[in-house]
């Protein structure tokens, strides 16, 4: 099919290359002329594993090509795909929706014939029909445009594998006839979506069709259930401070519960990027537009908790340094907001860097794919080469993002070139006893982490990195 995508940032950008990769003939639109030269050239201009290969694949194949000409799109496609961003608004917590207004006003005027737009983006709920009317004042007479919304479900680090081969797949659709009690046909967006994503439905991929309603809360809904899961065990691990207890085990006896399940229960430094922190604080606007500030009130205490992990994070190293941390060096291992991704929005991580160099110290950072969105970030931190390097004459060195190249490093690594021997484990995921035993003054965020048996480390612990020697695997959507 011919097929066109609005917006070629992160979701933009994936979806048009993942969509060449199924067979069909796409064209990327976006205003921004820098971006469209990268894309159009086979650079991908964020970090995420596989997605180069796949886009100079398909460039090369002749089945994608990327433009700054909105024009193309009606020419080219009669099915398009709205991927732009709905960030955070400056001065509040709703979602700015200023780009897929922008997105509907340039496309649908063009327009002859029958269309249909699906909707990627992620937004409140009532957009749909706000857009609805938008599109039926733009479009040109005898012009018909299908407005639906298919939300996008991508974890940053697995995006390819999530379009490719996602586990649910959502469309809402707008009801065909005015009487509600009448039975709803069929509409042109669900046989369109089926047949783009037909070699993906038919491994079994669940289908759900639905009102637009339904769809667009689907995605900030599962965001602030995963949210709150994850303040959960942080705000668990605030007590097993003051109690003593070992909030990893306690997560690990909890996860044994099929009706609780172990993933999200990390204790550590909290959440952030792109999605979470925005959605949750989307869903909260939204809902006292509504009418209905109570509903999801909880998320406000969600998001705060959350944000205390990162105060925690930095009074935990000034503990460290004997209760002060002006003029001394403090090297962090991290800075994106999760590993396998170079996205540095909300990072926790750059929070705590931040906030130590603004205590005082002197911060040097690394990592290993978030380096240049740090610098425009935080341009006053200085930045390393290495891990080794940022830990030069350091006097702690904190992990705050748990990449596997800083969960299985050997404390014999780091140890020549420290001032001091002190490691903060702002994620609870290097195996304490070995940095212990090495001869380092080991914390950990949330609480001590003693030494555990063997036969106590249990294979679900392994995946989520719950214990001293996990691996950590869980990965937030978006």
């Amino acid at each position: 099919m011919k097929l066109t995508v609005i917006g070629c940032g992160y979701l933009g950008a994936t979806h048009a290359a993942c969509m060449a990769e199924l067979g069909h003939d796409v064209v990327g639109i976006d205003i921004d002329p820098q971006k469209v030269e990268r894309l159009q050239a086979g650079d991908v201009p964020f970090f995420e594993p596989g997605l180069a290969d796949i886009l100079r694949r398909n460039l090369d194949a002749g089945r994608l090509r990327f433009t700054t000409d909105h024009s193309v799109a009606a020419d080219h496609a009669s099915v398009h795909f709205i991927g732009v961003g709905t960030p955070q608004e400056v001065r509040g917590h709703r979602a700015d929706l200023s780009h897929v207004h922008a997105a509907v006003d340039a496309l649908v005027p063009t327009l002859r014939g029958t269309h249909v737009l699906i909707g990627k983006s992620t937004v409140p709920v009532g957009t749909c029909e706000e857009l609805s009317q938008r599109i039926s004042q733009l479009c040109a007479p005898g012009a018909h445009v299908e407005l639906s919304w298919s939300p996008e479900f991508l974890r940053e680090g697995f995006a390819v594998e999530d379009t490719l081969s996602p586990d649910r797949m959502v469309l809402g659709v707008g009801r065909l006839v005015d009487d509600p009690e009448a039975p709803q046909a069929e509409s042109l967006a669900g046989q369109v979506v089926r047949d783009i994503y037909r070699e993906v439905l038919e491994t079994g991929i669940p289908f759900i069709e639905t009102d637009w309603a339904t769809a667009e809360l689907v995605k900030v809904s599962s965001n602030a259930f995963l949210a709150t899961k994850i303040s959960f065990i942080n705000a668990m691990s605030e007590l097993c401070e003051i109690a003593g207890a070992d909030v990893g085990t306690l997560a690990d006896a909890m996860g044994h519960d099929a009706r609780i399940g172990r993933r999200f229960l990390n204790a550590g430094l909290g959440f952030g990027g792109g999605c979470l922190p925005k959605d949750i604080r989307a869903l909260t606007a939204r809902a006292d537009e509504m009418g209905a500030p109570r509903a999801v009130g909880f998320l406000r205490e969600v998001d705060a908790i959350n944000m205390r992990r990162r105060s925690a994070a930095a009074e935990l190293v000034a503990e460290a340094l004997g209760g002060e941390v002006l003029g001394r060096n403090v090297a962090v291992l991290g800075t994106a907001f999760k590993p396998e991704s170079d996205d540095v929005r909300d990072s926790p991580a750059l929070a705590v860097a931040g906030r130590l160099a603004l205590d005082g110290a002197s911060v040097t950072v690394f990592d290993p794919q978030a380096m240049d969105n740090s610098r425009r970030v935080q341009p006053m931190l200085s930045y390393a080469a290495s891990a080794r390097a940022a830990c030069d004459r350091a006097d702690v060195v904190v992990v705050a993002t748990e990449w596997a190249e800083f969960v299985h490093m050997s404390p014999d690594e780091l140890a020549p070139v420290m001032r001091h021997k002190r490691i903060v484990d702002a994620r609870r995921c290097l195996d304490s006893q070995a940095w212990r035993s090495a001869g380092w003054d080991y914390r950990a965020l949330g609480g001590p982490v003693p030494a555990r048996k063997t036969e106590t480390t249990s294979s679900f612990t392994q995946v989520n990195g719950s214990s001293s020697k996990a691996v950590p695997s869980v990965h937030v959507l978006g």
